[in-house]
C-alpha cells in the first residue's frame, strides 16, 4: 500500500511539472487535419482548442453549431482533438467521414503525442490563449453556450 501511494505520489508531481505555465512557449508540432492536410503550430496562432475525449468534442461542435466556415479561423484558433483511445476501424470508417462534414478544421492526434500536453480533463474542452507562441491563459470549458459567448467576445 505504501509503495502504492508513493508511485501515485511520483507521478502526481511528475505530471504538474509537465504542466505549462503563463509565459510559457509552447513546442512545435504538426499534425494532419481530417482532410490529411498538415498544421504547423506557429506564432500566429491565438487560441488553441482542446479536446481529449468525444465528450469535450462534441462540446465544441455544439458551440459552433451555426457559425460559417472559416469562424475559427477568422479568430486564429484551432481545434486539437485527442483521437487516441479510438478504435482505428471506427476512426476510419465513421469518425473522419464525419469529421469531413464540419466546417472547422479538426488536427487530429492519432497517438496522443500532442494533446496530453495540454491537460484537458474528460467532457472538457481546454482554450489556451497564446501570443507570440507563449501561454497567456487557460480556460476550461464544460457548457457549449459558455464557450460559444467566449468566442464571441472581442478580444477574447
Amino acid at each position: 500500500m505504501k509503495k502504492t501511494l508513493t508511485a501515485l505520489l511520483l507521478c502526481l508531481l511528475a505530471s504538474s511539472a509537465l504542466a505549462l505555465e503563463p509565459g510559457e512557449r509552447l513546442a512545435p508540432w504538426t499534425l494532419l487535419d481530417q482532410y490529411d492536410q498538415p498544421y504547423t503550430l506557429d506564432n500566429q496562432l491565438q487560441v488553441l482548442l482542446v479536446a481529449r475525449d468525444m465528450d469535450g468534442a462534441k462540446l465544441l461542435d455544439a458551440a459552433l453549431q451555426g457559425k460559417p466556415k472559416g469562424y475559427l479561423e477568422q479568430r486564429q484558433a484551432i481545434f486539437l482533438a485527442d483521437i487516441s483511445r479510438m478504435p482505428s476501424l471506427i476512426g476510419k470508417l465513421f469518425a473522419l467521414p464525419k469529421m469531413r462534414d464540419y466546417n472547422y478544421r479538426v488536427l487530429l492526434d492519432r497517438d496522443a503525442r500532442i494533446a496530453p500536453r495540454y491537460a484537458a480533463g474528460e467532457g472538457e474542452v481546454v482554450w489556451l490563449q497564446l501570443k507570440d507562441g507563449r501561454l497567456e491563459q487557460k480556460r476550461v470549458f464544460t457548457e457549449a453556450g459558455d464557450l460559444a459567448r467566449a468566442l464571441e467576445a472581442p478580444g477574447r
